[in-house]
């Protein structure tokens, strides 16, 4: 074989190479959406018709406070729209998932209008008691994630129906610790979409998380240090939109903003390192029935274009692959009607603390964030790639970790 020929079949090799990982990593984005969806469908085609609260099961833990009918069909949609958001927001197109999109936005669209809805059958609580305040949050920081495919989509009597019902969550006090955001994020929302936010409710907020910073990319949860994941649940992801949303209504906070992205992609790093080689991850803290959603802040991380340079998008992409894979997978983590169970690997009812019940478990869809990346992205597109944990247990050489 001469040169040119043994140059023609490296070239042919590298090809074939190219498109199988190309091929891989369509395969991967392909079954995180399949997943998201399959997560979403019993939820999404119940609200819009208007029949969330006949189909939908309520399960709760031995140690429930009280039957949580009145707080969990919130929960679920408002979780579960704040998740799948910034995939809505890249809108339909003429391919297969462009296609697949436009139907969930709609089903998110009618959803949207049954749950503010007075005389609707799935008009959702949004001001008795307080947990609906937490949940209101996450429905307004959808909106944030995909007003193009979702606000601007509303007709004019669901958006005023939209705008009462979370000023109606006004009137919840939240504790003093990170639900601080949840009050914030509302009024955030506001503040976009009808300019009545409320500028001193979100400074408290902001504020007060800068008082409460501990170090390292880390956050306490109020005045006090929690070892669980809602630096990631809640904290960091909230503080990132609220700042964005200042940003693009004329309130920047420029240097409060840089320091949070900074540490957001610090505490991005840690999250990275936690995942193990199988994609499991340390059961610490509390709310560990929100399964993969304590990954919420590593996903939005990837999807901004914000993570530590040492840490390649597709890592992020094949560690949270695998994380979801992993759990998704677990025997008993849906019944048999499609609803999520509670548990974090496949059906554990006891894990779940007083205040979980079947709504809340859709939190779990934060981490499909990086599907808000289009197909093309380098998160999608680039080949396969070890993340720290993987290369480390098989030998490869890691980078030393650094603290912010």
């Amino acid at each position: 074989m001469n040169k040119q020929q043994l140059t023609f079949v490296l070239a042919l090799c590298i090809g074939v190479i190219t498109g199988t990982q190309a091929l891989q990593a369509q395969e991967k984005r392909e079954y995180m959406v399949h997943t998201m969806i399959k997560i979403a469908d019993p939820l999404l085609e119940a609200l819009s018709k208007d029949q969330l609260k006949e189909k939908m099961p309520v399960e709760r833990s031995p140690g429930a406070w009280d039957d949580r009918k009145h707080v969990t069909y919130l929960e679920g949609f408002g979780r579960l729209f704040s998740g799948m958001a910034p995939w809505l927001e890249l809108g339909p197109d003429d391919t297969k998932e462009g296609k697949l999109r436009e139907k969930y936005i709609k089903l998110v669209l009618k959803g949207l209008e049954n749950g503010t809805n007075p005389e609707a059958d799935d008009f959702m609580n949004f001001s008795t008691d307080r947990q609906p305040l937490v949940d209101a949050a996450f429905l307004a920081q959808g909106l944030l994630r995909a007003p193009t495919q979702t606000w601007d989509r509303l007709d004019k009597k669901t958006q005023e129906n939209v705008i009462n019902a979370l000023k109606s969550s006004r009137k919840i006090e939240p504790y003093y610790s990170n639900w601080l955001l949840f009050t914030a994020m509302v009024e955030a929302a506001l503040l976009k979409f009808d300019t009545s936010g409320d500028l001193i409710r979100i400074d408290y907020a902001l504020n007060k998380h800068k008082e409460w910073y501990l170090g390292d990319g880390m956050y306490g949860d109020g005045p006090d240090f929690h070892w669980d994941y809602y630096n990631s649940f809640v904290i960091q992801p909230m503080l990132l939109d609220i700042y964005k949303t200042l940003e693009e209504t004329g309130h920047a906070k420029d240097r409060d903003y840089k320091r949070a992205k900074e540490r957001a992609t610090r505490y991005a790093a840690i999250q990275e390192r936690l995942i193990g080689p199988q994609g499991t991850y340390p059961p610490i803290g509390r709310s560990l029935a929100y399964r993969f959603g304590a990954f919420q802040l590593l996903s939005q991380v990837a999807l901004r274009d914000e993570l530590p340079k040492d840490v390649a998008p597709a890592q992020v992409r094949d560690a949270l692959y695998t994380m979801v894979k992993n759990q998704i997978e677990a025997p008993g983590t849906f019944d048999d009607k499609g609803w999520l169970t509670v548990g974090l690997y496949g059906h554990q009812n006891n894990i779940g603390e007083g205040y979980i019940s079947t709504g809340s478990l859709y939190l779990c869809s934060e981490v499909f964030l990086i599907l808000g990346l289009p197909a093309d992205a380098p998160l999608w597109s680039n080949a396969e790639t070890d993340w720290t944990q993987k290369k480390l247990w098989s030998g490869q050489n890691i980078n030393i970790d650094h603290h912010y």
